[in-house]
């Protein structure tokens, strides 16, 4: 049965009330099957038989009890080591992890996990050889298509898993005869295709180091963070494709190349037959300066053949993330293979319930860490959807029209996507079959209560919401979902199994009940291995580490609440502190969802006689521009909104009207960049946003 929308009863949970006081909103339960045929209880059952569990009798749901879910993850807390051993062999993964969990340091930010093992990254996905022709459901799964791609036009690329690993093999046996090897940089400018899961594939295979842009960063972005990872092959697509639009990428990527001194070759995938070919002079200076291979022609000349996967460190190089850089120079954050997979499969596993078979769409570009998530659910044997374009053209039912042909079964977007979805008038229930989704993932930023409701009434009633919260630092999360317990309206349902995250003061103390700074007070294995260069890990220490004495400190303002779930309020550094009071800004946020007239917002501070102040900017929707609603009567009912339901504290100063926010590549408005623009602070990085040109208004500003 689907619960829905109803006070939690507190003789089943300690008082348990957000920041608000309002009581916790219970939105979906779990049936008891639901619950039995997940990989949680799975993985619970086998810790039990085995021995390793000493818990409760485990009845058909035990772990709809939230008791046994805190006793499970106490558990692989206190079993660190053999917690990630079993998730290892629950994940049927290839390799071999070694005789030591650990390289045995006493300090968390230098510990290293399965030190003697390897593995190859790729193997794991791919799987070659792996579907035992005597297990009908494993055999099924072979015969199930690994990817689907997509455009705008929801014209569909199908692979299997065998096209897939034949079209890797190629690729590889390419970059090895281009002097690639293992620890090499290769870097991507790629659009999210199959050429570009290919690319990284292809480059982990051989145990090269992947690192990718979308199209759609800047000249300058790509190459402050290109320039510091010393790439020797370069892979671009000639073409991308955004909002019915098509951009030629040639002559910016050629600039590009000639900024890149380490390069050495450059792989062109021509995605576009109507494309004319290289000019004579392009020719030229590519024949004296570097090699030049065209995609199309490996897969005609390099053999298909199986190549033999070499297995590397367990701690090997896979790829390069890049912080946002709207601060300074964007840090080229290093993960590990063997890390990497570990926490996804666990995550895809054991908090997402992606079974076999299953059909998993993230909306992502290659620049966002969701697209490494996405990829590598391959090892789950999902079948993965690579959706190129933008999520709202030709209209707001591009992604469902192709959920419901598709039949999806994980559909993920960014929490800015569905709060977008909710003030249009498109419903997708509404508008086409939306049985299929069992699970609805959100990311990116806080996914407020209004949300989460409005989901589950435009969406489906009975479905899996699992708001999760993480990072590119940890190429993961911190806070997640969990298939065997309640949804709470406003509330990450869980911690992540092996990872200690609390909140804490500034002194470290633990808090419950008031927000505070989210840390991660053990090691797991996906944290980086560092900063690309930085010897000694100095940068890396100081960013994570050095804040709270061997405790990660991640940066989210967030709160636990007394039954156990999790609030994000935003990023620390974006907290405000009129009077002295920390506000988060998700405070403010939620209560502007009341005014369908506001399409996005930053609430920031800026420094007045002393003391901080509240300015709040907002962009209306097209018809409210041209209403002149942004009069001093509607600024009126958002001050009064917001006192009402908030505090007086929380009131705006100043609140602005603006015609655009500052963006990341990914999606995020940058509250930073805001921030410091209207203090007169130097934008440290302005390429490494999407729209630079709008930090004018702001930087000339003035209340």
């Amino acid at each position: 049965m689907t619960v829905n929308e109803f006070p939690i009863d507190s003789s089943r949970h300690a008082a348990g009330k957000p920041a608000d006081g309002q009581p916790e909103l219970e939105l979906w339960r779990p049936t008891p099957d639901r619950i039995e045929r997940s990989h949680l209880n799975r993985f619970l059952r086998s810790l039990s038989d085995d021995g390793f569990w000493r818990g409760p009798e485990l009845t058909g749901d035990a772990l709809a009890n939230r008791a046994v879910v805190d006793r499970l993850h106490r558990w692989t807390l206190e079993h660190s080591e053999l917690f990630w051993k079993r998730v290892w062999e629950y994940g049927q993964l290839r390799g071999e992890l070694g005789p030591s969990p650990t390289n045995g340091s006493l300090r968390a930010s230098d510990r290293r996990f399965f030190p003697q093992g390897a593995l190859n990254f790729a193997e794991n996905l791919l799987k070659p050889d792996a579907f035992d022709p005597l297990d009908a459901v494993r055999l099924e799964s072979a015969a199930t298509p690994a990817l689907v791609a997509l455009d705008e036009t929801l014209q569909t690329q199908t692979l299997s898993r065998d096209q897939l690993a034949k079209r890797v093999y190629q690729l590889a046996r390419c970059m090895s005869s281009l002097g690639v090897h293992h620890g090499d940089c290769v870097a991507g400018v790629m659009p999210n295709s199959i050429e570009a899961l290919v690319g990284f594939l292809a480059s982990s295979a051989i145990g090269a180091v992947w690192t990718c842009c979308s199209p759609e960063f800047g000249d300058d972005a790509i190459v402050d963070r290109f320039a510091q990872t010393h790439p020797k092959l370069l892979i671009y697509a000639t073409v991308s494709r955004y909002q019915g639009k098509r951009f030629d990428q040639r002559a910016r990527i050629a600039s590009i190349e000639r900024r890149l001194e380490s390069l050495q070759a450059t792989l062109i995938v021509e995605n576009d037959e109507g494309i004319a070919s290289l000019s004579a002079s392009d020719r030229a200076w590519r024949t004296s300066r570097i090699a030049t291979i065209w995609y199309q022609d490996i897969l005609k000349t390099e053999s298909s053949e199986p190549i033999r996967f070499e297995r590397f460190a367990f701690n090997h190089p896979l790829y390069i993330l890049y912080s946002s850089g709207t601060t300074g120079a964007p840090k080229c954050i290093v993960h590990g293979a063997g890390g990497t997979l570990l926490q996804h499969v666990k995550e895809h596993q054991l908090h997402s319930d992606i079974h076999p078979q299953d059909r998993l769409f993230y909306f992502t570009t290659t620049g966002w860490m969701m697209w490494n998530w996405l990829a590598s659910a391959l090892a789950s044997d999902a079948t993965i959807f690579l959706y190129d374009g933008s999520p709202v053209y030709p209209d707001y039912g591009v992604l469902w029209r192709m959920a419901q042909e598709h039949r999806i079964t994980h559909f993920g977007a960014s929490a800015r996507y569905y709060a977008a979805l909710e003030k249009q008038p498109f419903v997708p229930n509404a508008n086409g079959d939306t049985d299929s989704i069992r699970v609805l993932l959100s990311t990116g930023s806080p996914l407020l209560p209004e949300q989460f409701k409005w989901l589950y009434r435009s969406v489906s009633k009975d479905m899996h919401l699992a708001s999760i919260s993480g990072g590119t630092d940890i190429v993961s999360c911190f806070a997640l979902g969990n298939p065997t317990i309640p949804v709470v309206s406003g509330q990450i349902q869980s911690k992540g199994l092996g990872m200690d995250v609390r909140i804490v003061d500034e002194h470290g103390s633990r808090l419950h009940g008031v927000p505070g700074e989210l840390v991660c007070a053990n090691a797991v294995p996906s944290m980086p291995l560092g900063f690309w260069n930085d010897p000694g890990n100095v940068r890396y220490r100081s960013t994570y580490w050095d804040r709270y004495e061997e405790m990660w400190w991640h940066g989210d303002w967030a709160m636990e609440t007394e039954s156990g779930g999790m609030i994000i309020y935003g990023r620390s550094d974006s907290t405000l502190n009129p009077g002295g009071v920390r506000i988060g800004t998700a405070e403010i946020y939620r209560q502007l969802e009341a005014f369908p007239e506001i399409l996005e917002s930053v609430a920031t501070a800026k420094k007045e006689d002393g003391d901080e102040k509240i300015a709040l900017f907002i962009k209306l929707n097209d018809a409210s521009r041209q209403g002149s609603l942004a009069n001093p009567e509607f600024i009126d009912r958002i001050k009064r909104r917001i006192r009402l339901q908030c505090s007086p504290r929380h009131v705006p100063t100043w609140i602005v009207p603006v015609e655009d926010l500052p963006k990341t590549m990914n999606g995020k408005i940058s509250e930073i960049a805001v921030r410091n623009a209207i203090s007169g602070i130097r934008i440290g990085n302005a390429g490494a946003l999407a729209n630079p040109e709008c930090l004018v208004f702001f930087q000339n500003w003035k209340p």
